[in-house]
């Protein structure tokens, strides 16, 4: 499937010189168009896969990659459609096909968590020991089977040491040290790539598969980023800032895909 495209390229996740970051399109990125290009590049070089991005800004940041460095991505509406970065109907994903990508590993998530831990364990469920939990929140759902069968990376609009935990009350999502613990049968598919959050991009480059800092949004300092984390995040060199939004990124954020600006309230106070 060939995806119509635009002129305007994206970057790495790298070094923060995004060219012409700002220019005519309306004054310096905001915290919540970092976010958005930084979770376009999670989808970066992944070809032809189904995207499935939980919350605006990682759907944001999936449209935003496909319209500039990844035209072959497919985008759904969450149901039984696929859909192009405008929102065109293109095809149809009935449930049956949906699961096969699921089972062979042809999507790359991009989900939620309520608490994550050093090694990429997710928890959806419950707050508090499951047999009598403080809070119950979502379920297991698909967490498992997302882990075990395809690329997985995570967005987290607050950076805290609620969500960041030493130890998850419960694993939905599976991190690095369990899937090793489980074996081959668990480790064959499972691929955690990144965390994008709103202070920083994480990500599991460590020779334990633990959680590295691997930028900071532009504003962002290390030390903000370990003060907000509840363990020791790996650190294995100077730490670069997160790429700027280039200007035409930022046209296409502001003027197509999110002409309302909801993006700024996934983040609320915090800028």
């Amino acid at each position: 499937m060939t995806a119509r495209t635009d002129g305007g390229t994206g970057g790495g996740t790298g070094d923060g010189a995004g060219a012409g970051a700002g220019a005519g399109a309306g004054g310096p990125a905001s915290r919540a168009e970092q976010a958005v290009v930084a979770c376009a590049d999670v989808w970066r070089g992944d070809g032809e896969i189904l995207a499935a991005p939980m919350g605006l800004i990682p759907s944001l940041g999936a449209r935003l990659a496909r319209r500039l460095f990844a035209p072959d991505l497919l985008l759904t509406d969450g149901e039984a459609l696929l859909v192009g970065d405008d929102g065109e109907l293109e095809g149809w994903l009935p449930y049956r096909r949906h699961l096969a990508l699921v089972t062979g590993g042809r999507r790359h998530v991009m989900m939620g968590a309520s608490q994550l831990d050093r090694f990429g364990n997710q928890n959806i469920s419950c707050v508090g020991p499951w047999e009598r939990p403080a809070r119950q929140l979502l379920g297991m759902r698909g967490a498992p089977v997302n882990t075990l069968n395809n690329p997985v990376s995570y967005w987290i609009p607050r950076h805290s040491p609620r969500v960041f935990v030493p130890r998850v009350d419960l694993v939905c999502g599976v991190g690095n040290d369990r899937a090793r613990e489980a074996g081959p049968a668990a480790t064959r598919f499972h691929r955690l790539r990144r965390v994008v959050t709103d202070l920083a991009v994480l990500d599991f480059a460590t020779p334990d598969g633990a959680l590295r800092l691997a930028s900071t949004h532009p504003g962002v300092t290390a030390a903000e980023v370990h003060a907000a984390t509840g363990f020791d995040l790996a650190v294995t060199g100077p730490v670069p800032a997160t790429r700027e939004p280039t200007g035409p990124e930022l046209r296409l954020i502001r003027e197509v895909l999110d002409p309302r600006g909801l993006r700024e309230r996934e983040l609320g106070a915090r800028r």
